[in-house]
């Protein structure tokens, strides 16, 4: 079942990421989708937070992966939107993080479909610039 929130601010959307880093549990995976630019990068870093990172939290994007260990799991942040196939993903050893006993989150996860776990979460971010600069719309499934 999908909630739905709604904020109006990046400190409002970074603190849901936080609420979600609180709740989260070793071997949890979740997908975050949204256009360029609509927050997932701050979102992301409220659920650093929420995991008790406080180390700068950035999108690697030229990397794919980055590793922060220094929370009360290790967390797994992924960003997928250069990835060329599956094989490259296989490469970094993805399975171990996956299926270990840290927090995956992965941006534009819709590109690695295939290799998603059944039971990921999905989170989707949106604008609606009638609504305001700032508001965004997030879908948790």
């Amino acid at each position: 079942m999908a909630a739905v929130y709604e904020t109006y601010s990046a400190q409002e959307t970074r603190t849901l990421g936080e609420k979600i880093g609180l709740q989260a549990a070793p071997g949890e995976v979740y997908t975050l989708t949204g256009d360029l630019g609509v927050g997932k990068t701050v979102f992301t870093q409220g659920v650093a937070k929420g995991l008790g990172i406080d180390e700068p939290v950035n999108s690697p994007t030229f990397t794919i992966l980055q590793v922060y260990e220094e929370g009360r799991m290790p967390f797994y942040h992924f960003d997928v939107y250069r990835i060329g196939d599956v094989e490259e993903m296989e490469e970094i050893g993805y399975e171990d993080c996956f299926y270990g006993e840290g927090v995956c989150l992965i941006e534009w996860a819709e590109l690695i479909g295939e290799i998603l776990p059944q039971d990921c979460r999905h989170i989707t971010i949106e604008k609606d610039l009638q609504k305001g600069f700032d508001y965004r719309r997030i879908t948790i499934e």
